[in-house]
């Protein structure tokens, strides 16, 4: 339950201002039809999450309960890091995909090498519950997608998004110092 709940926090601050959030603010507002584009980027990133949690799963015979820890804080750190990073409304181009298609392709690539997979990785890695981790982090994801399908483009002038990024980051950092210490025995 751990991973869960853990992996659906983690995931929820993380998309605040992220590339899959503002893929289907801009979608959602340029082709009117914020289900169709919802329903892709929610297969992308169930995709991604189960990606990260297995492969996360796939570590953890091979590692001490403190190395998946460090792993952790890694994770955690790195998000912080990311997150002090200003994104840009993404350009989903001339979309001559099918817009479900479209938003899934769009939304894996920026899903890969994003922070939410890895924290998901380092996750299922510490509590070995791969599926777990991957049911929290899409769940997490998809919820902070919410607002984005309701406001469409103005999402970025109704809603703190440089600031809930920020505040997040920041908590990203405290977490993942605190989790280091801790797997360190330090705390």
């Amino acid at each position: 339950m751990d991973a869960l709940v853990a992996s659906f926090v983690a995931a929820f601050l993380g998309e605040w201002g992220d590339r899959t959030q503002l893929l289907l603010a801009v979608l959602a507002a340029r082709t009117a039809r914020p289900g169709t584009a919802f329903a892709g980027i929610a297969v992308a990133v169930v995709a991604a999450s189960l990606l990260g949690g297995f492969a996360g799963g796939a570590l953890v015979g091979l590692m001490s309960i403190r190395a998946a820890g460090l792993l952790v804080a890694l994770a955690l750190g790195l998000a912080g890091l990311a997150g002090l990073f200003r994104r840009r409304m993404p350009d989903p181009g001339s979309l001559r995909l099918p817009l479900i298609l479209a938003a899934f392709v769009m939304a894996l690539a920026a899903q890969v090498g994003d922070r939410t997979p890895f924290i998901t990785f380092a996750l299922a890695a510490r509590f070995d519950a791969p599926l777990l981790a991957a049911a929290g982090a899409s769940a997490g994801a998809l919820a902070a997608c919410i607002p984005a399908v309701l406001l469409g483009d103005t999402l970025a002038k109704a809603v703190p998004l440089r600031a809930i990024r920020l505040i997040s980051a920041v908590l990203f950092l405290f977490a993942g110092i605190a989790t280091g210490l801790s797997a360190l025995r330090l705390i």
